[in-house]
């Protein structure tokens, strides 16, 4: 994406508060995990609520050059994922379908259960700090898995069965957990995985795995233990909603004085946002449907956050905050653990009018494991500042969107570059905008 494509530009006129109701659908963090888990078993899968986003799509395609028919089922949002016929795909067709994505390294253990071998191009993803492949692979060496690095990618086989291997993370990322669950189910004995991520997308996950026939075991330390099976059937499952997504409508309501309500929401999994959107001044209202968000008046409060992993404050709900943070009273203190980067998306807020300083310092309650490695990942938040329209060239996902809320909060119009980006993991996010009366448009045809 360039600048100057300009089909790929939206022209945002804020200062409108966002008013209405929109619908969030499966979590993009579980619905292409469990389009994976479907190639373990020997039966067709029924996958529910699944959204219309990119990174569904780049797995569909994936799936279906490995020989998965992939069809719509009976009801919206629903898709049957058969795997009957399982085959290995060619390295072009594999490379041009997954170079938008970082979600192919997760098919290693199925294929290598499948077929006895597998092939990962080179992984894309949004540009957000470090998230090394490589304990991927070491992982599944610990597996009995041979790797081989090729000019285009890696070439990975099983000589014999995979086994079962005591693992711990050395952080408790959700990508290695997964690459644990997908390739220790179908593995000979008892696997051991301390440290690991326990988010609600992973135990949604593990439900997956269960009803395909999976034996998983979930203790109070992080510590999972997966007793192999020697065959998977499939599985029908609703998939839990986005809690992120859901979180990125809250921030927008919060930012641009508004009332949105999320049909879909769902509290449990929202309960560390809740209690840090209400600290902040925000206003919320919980139902059988959804939740429903606004900015009840007055000053916004400043505060003092970390991001952690689950059940801590979510990193990826940090970005949409830190917009409306921008209009509290006062200086919020902002401490990201989890991606040493991801708080460059700031320096556009500036542009924008905003008074955000960043530190390379830990300004928490403890010390992260970037604290001693020059990273600017503390930042100061000084507010309330009144944002002002202006260019913008979206980063990542919810960089991406956090530059979206701060468009319709600003003054004046911002022309914002690369929105393509935030249908990774945002659907149908330009109808979405319309129906809460944003008023937005593509250059030479109007929105609304």
């Amino acid at each position: 994406m360039t600048v100057n494509d300009v089909d790929d530009v939206l022209l945002v006129h804020g200062g409108t508060p966002l008013e209405g109701e929109i619908r969030v659908r499966g979590a993009k963090n579980l619905v292409p995990k469990a389009m994976v888990a479907a190639l373990l078993g020997s039966a067709p899968s029924r996958l529910r609520n699944v959204p219309d986003i990119r990174d569904v799509r780049v797995v569909r395609g994936l799936l279906q050059l490995h020989g998965v028919t992939v069809r719509p089922g009976e009801e919206p949002g629903e898709l049957v994922l058969d795997p009957t016929y399982v085959e290995s795909a060619n390295v072009a067709d594999i490379d041009a379908h997954a170079g938008s994505s970082r979600i192919p390294i997760l098919f290693c253990g199925p294929l290598l259960h499948r077929l006895g071998h597998a092939f990962i191009p080179g992984l894309g993803g949004c540009d957000i700090g470090g998230r090394p492949i490589d304990f991927h692979f070491d992982v599944l060496r610990q597996f009995g898995a041979t790797i081989e690095k090729r000019a285009d990618g890696q070439y990975l086989e099983a000589p014999q069965r995979l086994r079962g291997t005591k693992i711990r993370l050395p952080y408790p990322s959700v990508g290695a957990t997964e690459q644990v669950l997908l390739t220790a189910v179908l593995a000979e004995g008892v696997t051991e995985l301390s440290n690991a991520a326990v988010e609600p997308e992973i135990e949604d996950l593990i439900c997956v795995l269960q009803k395909m026939g999976a034996i998983i075991a979930m203790d109070t330390d992080r510590t999972i233990r997966i007793t192999g099976v020697d065959k998977l059937g499939g599985y029908t499952h609703r998939a839990l909603p986005d809690r992120l997504e859901a979180a990125s409508w809250a921030s927008a309501a919060l930012a641009t004085e508004g009332n949105i309500y999320v049909r879909g929401a769902q509290q449990r999994s929202m309960m560390t946002f809740l209690n840090t959107y209400r600290k902040v001044g925000g206003a919320f209202e919980i139902d059988d449907e959804g939740i429903r968000f606004w900015h009840p008046g007055g000053q916004l409060k400043s505060i003092a956050l970390e991001t952690d992993v689950h059940p801590g404050f979510q990193t990826d709900w940090q970005q949409p905050l830190v917009v409306a943070l921008t209009q509290a009273t006062g200086l919020s203190i902002i401490h990201e653990t989890v991606y040493e980067s991801r708080l460059g998306f700031t320096s556009a807020l500036n542009q924008m009018g905003a008074h955000i300083q960043l530190y390379r310092e830990c300004l928490g309650g403890s010390d992260c494991r970037f604290g001693q490695r020059n990273f600017l990942h503390s930042a100061v938040v000084s507010g309330p500042t009144r944002l002002q329209g202006s260019d913008l060239v979206i980063p990542d996902l919810r960089g991406g969107f956090s530059y979206l809320i701060a468009a319709l909060a600003a003054q004046g119009t911002s022309r914002v570059h690369g929105i393509g980006l935030i249908n990774r993991g945002y659907e149908n996010f330009m109808e979405k905008l319309q129906e809460l009366g944003a008023k937005v448009e593509l250059p030479g045809k109007a929105l609304a």
